[in-house]
C-alpha cells in the first residue's frame, strides 16, 4: 500500500519502551507525531531524539502525542536513551517502538516488503530509508510526511510550525503562505466563496488577487 497525505495511517500493535501500544487507540482523539530512526546509537538520531524530548510540552499544548521508532529491539533502546540524556540533557519519556521484526517500517513503506522479518544483521545503512516524520490527525489520516537522509538532522521546530499550520486549517479554514510564522497573516482557503468568508471573517480581509485573500490569523 502506497502512503500519501490523506491516507489512513496504518494501524499496528507493537512493543514500546512504555509497554504495548495499539496505535489508533493510543492516538485517541489527539494528533500524533510518529518519527523513525534506522538504528539505535546513530549520531544524528541521537541529537534528534534529545531535541524532541525537550519539545514534549510544546507538542502537548497542541494536543499532540509523540512516538518514536527505531529498527532494534526494545532491550537495546534503554542504553541509547541513557546516551541521549547525557548528550542533550533531556529525558526521553515518550514511547519508543522496538521494530525488530520490521513490521512497522514495512507498513509505513519505509522498507520494502522483501526486507525480511528481523533487524538482526541489519545496519543503519541498510535501514537508511527509515527516516520519516508522519503527522497524523485525530481522524487517523496522514496530514504530512517529511523524509530525510541519515546525514541531515531533522528540523523539529519546522515540524511544530507545520503542525500549527495544519491545525489552523482544520479549525479556521485558512491556509498559511510562504515562510509563515505563528501570528502572521493567513490565506482564506479557496473553497470558501466570499459569502461564506463574510460569515466566517466578519472583520473582512485583504484581496490581493480574486483567488488570494489574506486575513489576520484567527485565534481560538
Amino acid at each position: 500500500m502506497t502512503l500519501s497525505i490523506g491516507s489512513i495511517a496504518p494501524d499496528f500493535t507493537a512493543e514500546t519502551t512504555q509497554g504495548p501500544v495499539h496505535f489508533h487507540d493510543w492516538i485517541g482523539d489527539q494528533y500524533a507525531i510518529l518519527f523513525s530512526h534506522p538504528k539505535d546509537y546513530t549520531p544524528v538520531c541521537t541529537t534528534e531524539l534529545g531535541y524532541m524530548a525537550g519539545l514534549k510540552e510544546d507538542f502537548a499544548r497542541r494536543n499532540t502525542k509523540i512516538i518514536g521508532l527505531s529498527v532494534d529491539k526494545i532491550g537495546d533502546h534503554q542504553g541509547w536513551i541513557d546516551d541521549i540524556r547525557d548528550v542533550s540533557g533531556n529525558q526521553v519519556d515518550f514511547p519508543m517502538i522496538g521494530d525488530a521484526d520490521l513490521n512497522v517500517s514495512k507498513l509505513y513503506n519505509m522498507l520494502p516488503a522483501d526486507s525480511g522479518d528481523t533487524a538482526d544483521g541489519r545496519t543503519a545503512a541498510t535501514n537508511a530509508t527509515v527516516r520519516t516524520v508522519y503527522i497524523i490527525g485525530p481522524d487517523k489520516l496522514i496530514k504530512a510526511m517529511l523524509l530525510y537522509p541519515m546525514s541531515s538532522g531533522r528540523n523539529f521546530d519546522e515540524v511544530l510550525r507545520l503542525l500549527d499550520s495544519i491545525q489552523l486549517t482544520a479549525k479556521h479554514s485558512v491556509a498559511t503562505p510562504v515562510n509563515w510564522q505563528p501570528g502572521d497573516d493567513c490565506i482564506i482557503v479557496p473553497s470558501l466563496d466570499n459569502d461564506a468568508a463574510k460569515a466566517k471573517f466578519p472583520d473582512g480581509w485583504t484581496t490581493v488577487k480574486p483567488y488570494l485573500r489574506t486575513v489576520r490569523q484567527p485565534v481560538d
